[in-house]
C-alpha cells in the first residue's frame, strides 16, 4: 500500500505542478490544497494529520477471507489501517466480491468520491465486522496506540506517529520480499493488487470519466463558438 500511495501522490504533485505552470488553476482547485476539507474544522486531530491532496478510498477487498484470521491479527491489521486512513483523510471500507451488500457500499462509497452523490450513512468500527469508516468520521483517540511488541515501543526510534505504526506493524507481520518495485511502472496494474470485482469496477469508473471528458469537451468547443458569433 506504501508503493501505491507514493505513486499516487507523485502524480498528484506533477499535475498540481502542471496546472500552475499553465496557470489554469484557482487557489481552490489546486489538489495539494483540498486535503483538510475531509475534516470538519472543529475536529481535534485536524492539526496532527496529513490529509491526501485529492479524496482517497483504501479498500480491503477480501474481508471473506480475513474473517478467519486470528482475532488479534485482526485487531491489529484493522487499527493499522484505520490509523493509516485517518492519517490521510481517506475513506476505508472492507468488501467481499462474496457479498452483494458490502459490494453495493463499496460502488456507493466510489460514486460518492467520483460523482459527488450522497454518502452512505454506514459507519462501523468494530474489527470483528467489515469496517467502513468514511474520510473524518474517525479520531486517534477512538483508534488508540500501537499495539505493544516485544522489544517494546521506545526502542523503535520512529520519526514520526506514521512511521511509528509501520515499524510496530513490520514487527508483527514482516514483510514478504515481492520482487523489485521497479518491475511494474503502474502499481495500481501490479498483478499482486487484482481483484475482480475491484478491477472491473475501476474499469467502468475509467470508462466513465472519458465519457464524462468527452461530453465536456464538446460543451467547451460549443461554447466557444457560440462566443465567436456574438
Amino acid at each position: 500500500m506504501e508503493r501505491l500511495l507514493q505513486a499516487a501522490r507523485a502524480q498528484v504533485d506533477r499535475v498540481s505542478a502542471e496546472l500552475l505552470k499553465v496557470g489554469e488553476a484557482r487557489a481552490g482547485q489546486i489538489p495539494s490544497r483540498r486535503g483538510l476539507r475531509t475534516l470538519a474544522k472543529d475536529h481535534p486531530d485536524r492539526e496532527l494529520i496529513n490529509p491526501f491532496p485529492v479524496p482517497l478510498l483504501i479498500i480491503g477487498s477480501k474481508f471473506d477471507i480475513f474473517q478467519d484470521f486470528d482475532s488479534e491479527k485482526r485487531k491489529v491489521i484493522c487499527k493499522t489501517l484505520r490509523f493509516v486512513s485517518h492519517y490521510y483523510g481517506a475513506s476505508l471500507i472492507f468488501t467481499s466480491w462474496k457479498s452483494e451488500s458490502l459490494m453495493s457500499k463499496t460502488r456507493s462509497s466510489v460514486n460518492h468520491l467520483a460523482f459527488r452523490t450522497e454518502r452512505g450513512k454506514t459507519v462501523s468500527t468494530d474489527h470483528n465486522k467489515p469496517l467502513i469508516i468514511p474520510a473524518g468520521m474517525d479520531s486517534l483517540s477512538q483508534i488508540g496506540s500501537p499495539p505493544m511488541t516485544d522489544v517494546g515501543l521506545g526502542s523503535l526510534h520512529a520519526k514520526n506517529p506514521l512511521d511509528l505504526w509501520k515499524k510496530v506493524y513490520e514487527k508483527l507481520f514482516p514483510a514478504e520480499s515481492a520482487g523489485d518495485p521497479g518491475d511494474v511502472r503502474d502499481p495500481a496494474r501490479d498483478p499482486q493488487y487484482s481483484e475482480a470485482e475491484i478491477d472491473s469496477m475501476r474499469a467502468q469508473k475509467d470508462q466513465e470519466l472519458e465519457q464524462y471528458k468527452r461530453n465536456a469537451s464538446k460543451s467547451w468547443k460549443a461554447l466557444e463558438l457560440d462566443s465567436r458569433r456574438h
